[in-house]
């Protein structure tokens, strides 16, 4: 396994990110497509195994699940080897019923009373003292960034939570945030989860360049754009027939997108290696990308990830799978 510093700090992370989206109780009807406790156990033990001590969730995931999975199995590692992100924004409490229901006051966003609720919330779940890395998973257009600056950073100095991060919203907005923090002297960001593959690369227009301006680490979510670049595009899975997510994002640019993932393939087959070794090992030639963030639930795709840190592209090869992109609708920075 390789390491490196997160963004503009002393944190060592593995250069895979485990992402436990896909870790919670089916029950909750959060996506039909996850797994259980024990499923979920094996592959977090199994990752820090093959040196992966990484793990990323959200406290929305299958609402709440996703963090008390992580947090049983992470029990039986230790704690000062490992680094665990979650996140706070999207409405965790409902009311009403049917076509009336609606997010709870106070049932979601960023205000200084959502994230600190939430962060004791996520820390009850993961049955941990404190949080490495508290990521706001969206950006809050009803409350004023300096409310939601000031929270997190008295969150770090209360010691709950290390270090912060953001994912998917505008550059303008993130320059903002990062310029609040610095004007009062508060923590800033020190990552970026961004969404961002070789079919879908518009972060590099103007995050990337912000991103690596103000020295913060790209830790993105679907490097492997939902499985369209790690198989055939005739096979189907149980998530690209139900995730939603996934339909908005990649249904629409299947005739621009199809030609790239057909290069990986190509590239793949000549290595004698996965197309999702392919995708990853393009992300990890960028100095920015620090650790994708790789949604395995089984072991065996895991080992797959972790084996695209042995894959040096040539130049030659990742112009190859770049010079087909053509500009996409924004999808992520919502």
């Amino acid at each position: 396994m390789q390491y490196v510093k997160l963004g503009n700090s002393g944190l060592d992370v593995s250069r895979i990110c485990l992402g436990c989206m896909g870790f919670g109780d089916v029950s909750t009807g959060f996506h039909s497509w996850v797994t259980g406790k024990e499923e979920s156990k094996e592959a977090i033990l199994g990752a820090y195994d093959l040196g992966i001590n990484f793990f990323d969730t959200a406290n929305c995931y299958s609402y709440g699940t996703s963090e008390e999975y992580l947090g049983e199995a992470v029990k039986e590692l230790p704690r000062e080897k490992i680094v665990i992100a979650t996140k706070v924004f999207t409405s965790m409490r409902m009311e009403g019923e049917g076509d009336g229901k609606r997010t709870a006051p106070n049932g979601g966003g960023l205000s200084r009373k959502e994230i600190v609720f939430e962060a004791e919330q996520s820390l009850k779940r993961l049955g941990l003292d404190y949080i490495d890395l508290y990521i706001i998973h969206r950006w809050d257009y009803k409350t004023p960034i300096e409310e939601t600056m000031s929270a997190l950073h008295d969150l770090v100095k209360s010691g709950k939570v290390r270090y912060i991060g953001a994912s998917a919203m505008y550059a303008w907005q993130f320059q903002k945030a990062q310029y609040t923090a610095e004007k009062y002297n508060w923590t800033k960001f020190i990552s970026m989860q961004n969404h961002y593959n070789l079919i879908y690369r518009e972060e590099e227009r103007e995050m990337i360049p912000l991103c690596l301006d103000q020295k913060v680490s790209c830790t993105p979510y679907s490097p492997l754009a939902s499985g369209r670049l790690s198989r055939d595009w005739s096979i189907t899975s149980k998530r690209s027939e139900t995730d939603h997510a996934y339909k908005s994002k990649y249904l629409s640019s299947v005739e621009i997108d199809k030609p790239i993932a057909e290069r990986v393939a190509e590239l793949a087959g000549k290595h004698g290696i996965t197309m999702s070794q392919i995708a990853l090992a393009w992300l990890l030639s960028k100095s920015y990308i620090a650790a994708p963030v790789i949604g395995g639930t089984k072991l065996e795709y895991i080992k797959d990830g972790v084996k695209s840190l042995d894959l040096v592209l040539s130049a030659e090869e990742i112009k190859y799978l770049e010079e087909l992109y053509q500009p996409h609708k924004v999808a992520g920075a919502l």
